[in-house]
């Protein structure tokens, strides 16, 4: 039985009256979506997390996911109740104020249950063993996560949001509570018995094992990936698929490779369109935050006009690298731009001082400080009248058109508010505007006798005006957990911009972060979870959590990539270093493949491996671009072969559904290629290293390998290539750059414009 008939599953095994009663009233509960409280803290307000701490003071007898909490369901003989969900989740602060916060239901779930509360960020394997459950038996998944556990922490029940009292027809959440309570009294035997079956079916299910084909997936795999984007692009508005809408920065990622390894290719210039068409819509899409920058987190409609306000961190650092893609393969100004956007937003608002990235900021918050209900995008939207009387100056002396004529023109500003109320189904928005961009600048400035410059730097003055007054507003949460996997997405993006764009700033912002992973996040040779902010500016590492291997793939990456950008082999080191721990605690030996945990947790009841790229690319996916990346560079080939093994593993799906795995279908191109090696001889942070180095990166190559040959004959680059020691500069202050593929060689360059000249013949890069 695979994955996918596992609901059908279901349906036909779980008979037991008990299962089908309990299944009955979970079936009519309501699917996924803080508040203060007073009172007595519980066990969560000694956590760190934040989201864990919001829930610190509800009356509900929380426990974090402990043995704890584990022996006592035992003594007693309680179901446990988890909940999972992370600090800037929308439907999760909705369920706490309605359910959580509610003494007579608080008092329900401590009397019958064992209530633990788990951050999805902070602990994904507890997450995935769990949602797998709930996604499989209902066929849809969401946050918050409500399931119903037996003391042994076998699944039995399970949904997302559920609301209070009985609505609709629907069973609220207290109606829940007490008919599992009551049949687990009655009969708990029957409760053990279909949890065994369910955990024995998702044992199996979950398991991925290696293709009885000889052959790796090929270019069928990669046609059959642009076709099924191409067949889900919907061509108004961009993007995949119709509303909501996400970005899914792994789709630009394979389309851009696609487009770059297949430059001359109908389908691959298509490919280029898709993807470009898409960022400008974003870029001009409320999704976008015009005001105070950055990306929020998808589009509740099909234009990209009003967002889920949630900003992920993950979200900027994985657009940064489609943006940066967008520029270097355009040179268009507008997209380099946006990168400077987000990063500015990034720098300003998600940043600690001791160099980590904190994780979101939350959609909801209070519209007036004397508000007592926090409302979705209360801090980012605009009524007209508001627009009108903190704009109402000229654009110019002498000019009767003032700041708000052009600003509402522009951003599509309208009296009454411009959102459908289909896109606002609980009328917070109501009157509001969120920014949209109907026109481009040099339209705008025609519209109203303005030159190009004038009307963008009436523009740039006006949001500048609203982002001081958005300031005085009451602020929407912050998470400032800091994971490790999205400190590598970041540091990795800050790093590719600053070489590209040209911005020293940025590399020295990623080496601040690198070096706070380095001192916080990195101890005994083993990566740890998150780390956390405290209010005197210092940084706790809380119970020292071990990493995932999702932190051993994206700090990898993110060290290969500043290794890049700086050409000091001190990242390379560290970047194989972390590999072969990866491959050494995560690595399945039997059927290849990453496992998100290590063995020996005995409360983690599956070793799952991810198989589907989705708002983060999976580890396994991320893990076998790294291994193709370094092999050529550290002269690995069993880093290789894992990859190869990897493409193997999960042949099935990349041949028939590589929609699930783009990122990983972006790899399988750069292995059909073989590697670009640029070398360059010469001496390392120099001004002509420098230029030729920006030349590089202002090519997009995906299978490029970039070596410095500097005549230190003791680096890591000399004694895996011993062939470095042939190439020297001409003269002392001169870097030499020579391009090599498929052993054959371009003659040798010394200076940017030749390199730029070599770089754009496709012999070089295609083969």
């Amino acid at each position: 039985m695979n994955f996918y008939s596992f609901g059908r599953w279901i349906s036909r095994v779980s008979q037991h009256p008990v299962t089908r009663s309990f299944q009955r009233t979970m079936a009519t509960a309501g699917e996924g979506s803080g508040s203060d409280s007073t009172g007595k803290l519980n066990r969560l307000a000694s956590e760190k997390s934040p989201y864990l701490l919001q829930h610190a003071s509800n009356p509900v007898d929380w426990y974090p996911w402990s043995e704890e909490a584990f022996s006592v369901a035992k003594r007693e003989n309680k179901l446990i109740f988890l909940s999972v969900g992370y600090s800037t989740c929308h439907w999760c602060h909705v369920m706490e104020r309605e359910s959580f916060e509610n003494p007579d239901i608080a008092k329900i779930m401590n009397a019958n249950f064992i209530n633990v509360k788990v951050d999805r960020e902070e602990r994904p394997d507890v997450d995935k063993v769990y949602m797998t459950f709930v996604t499989a038996s209902s066929g849809r998944g969401g946050w918050p996560m409500s399931v119903f556990l037996t003391p042994d922490l076998v699944p039995v029940a399970g949904g997302t949001y559920f609301p209070p009292e009985d609505r609709f027809g629907r069973s609220g959440f207290g109606t829940v509570l007490k008919s599992l309570s009551q049949k687990w009294k009655e009969d708990e035997g029957k409760f053990k018995e279909s949890g065994k079956k369910i955990m024995e079916v998702l044992d199996r299910t979950s398991r991925l094992s290696l293709s009885a084909q000889s052959d790796l997936p090929g270019e069928e795999a990669i046609a059959r990936c642009y076709a099924q984007l191409s067949r889900s692009y919907e061509p108004q508005y961009g993007g995949f698929g119709e509303s909501p809408k996400f970005p899914q920065p792994a789709n630009f990622n394979f389309l851009f490779t696609y487009y770059a390894l297949n430059p001359d290719q109908d389908d691959a210039k298509k490919s280029l369109e898709m993807a470009l068409f898409t960022l400008k819509k974003m870029d001009q899409g409320g999704i976008h935050d015009h005001v105070a920058q950055g990306f929020a987190r998808y589009s509740t409609d099909e234009r990209w006009h009003v967002p889920h306000f949630e900003k992920m961190l993950y979200d900027q650092a994985q657009l940064t690298c489609s943006y940066l893609d967008a520029y270097v393969i355009t040179g268009q100004s507008r997209f380099a731009e946006v990168v400077k956007d987000i990063l500015t937003y990034v720098t300003r608002d998600l940043s600690h001082p001791c160099g980590g990235f904190y994780s979101a900021e939350d959609a909801d918050s209070l519209p007036t400080h004397d508000a007592k209900e926090k409302r979705e995008g209360a801090f980012c939207v605009w009524t007209y009248e508001e627009i009108n009387q903190l704009l109402a100056v000229p654009v110019k002396e002498g000019h009767d058109t003032t700041l708000a004529n052009v600003f509402c023109h522009h951003f599509s500003v309208a009296e009454g508010g411009n959102v459908n109320p289909y896109q606002d189904p609980h009328d917070e928005l109501k009157n509001q505007n969120v920014l949209i961009e109907h026109s481009s600048i040099e339209e705008t400035g025609e519209e109203f006798g303005l030159s190009e410059e004038e009307c963008k730097a009436a523009l740039t003055k006006s949001c500048q005006i609203l982002y001081d007054i958005r300031q005085k507003r009451p602020k929407p949460h912050l998470d400032d957990k800091m994971l490790t996997s999205w400190n590598g997405m970041m540091l990795g993006a800050m790093a590719r911009a600053g070489v590209i764009l040209g911005e020293k700033s940025y590399i020295e912002r990623a080496i601040q972060a690198a070096d706070f992973v380095k001192t916080y996040l990195f101890k005994d040779g083993l990566l740890l979870r998150s780390a956390y902010s405290m209010e005197d500016g210092q940084v706790s590492v809380g119970s020292c959590l071990e990493g995932f291997v999702d932190d051993y793939a994206w700090m990898i990456r993110a060290f290969l990539n500043l290794y890049e950008a700086t050409l000091d082999t001190s990242w390379l080191e560290l970047a194989e270093e972390l590999q072969d721990k990866e491959n050494e605690l995560f690595w399945d030996t039997q059927e290849a493949g990453y496992f998100m945990t290590k063995a020996g947790d005995s409360s983690i009841l599956l070793r799952i491996k991810e198989d589907q790229d989705g708002a983060e690319p999976s580890a396994n996916s991320v893990s076998v671009g790294n291994l193709l990346r370094l092999s050529p560079l550290l002269d690995r080939a069993d880093y290789r072969e894992k990859a190869e093994a990897i493409f193997q593993l999960f042949a099935e799906r990349l041949n028939k559904i590589p929609i699930a795995l783009p990122e990983m279908t972006t790899a399988l191109l750069i292995h059909k290629k073989h590697p670009v090696q640029i070398i360059l001889a010469g001496k390392k942070g120099t001004d002509a290293t420098q230029k030729m180095l920006q030349a590089v990166h202002g090519h997009l190559i995906p299978s490029r390998v970039i070596l410095l040959a500097d005549e230190n004959h003791e680096s890591l680059l000399y004694n895996r290539h011993s062939s470095l020691r042939h190439y020297h500069p001409k003269k002392p202050d001169e870097t030499v750059a020579h391009v090599c593929q498929n052993f054959r060689c371009s003659l040798p360059v010394s200076n940017p414009e030749q390199l730029e000249e070599t770089l754009n013949n496709p012999c070089f890069v295609v083969e």
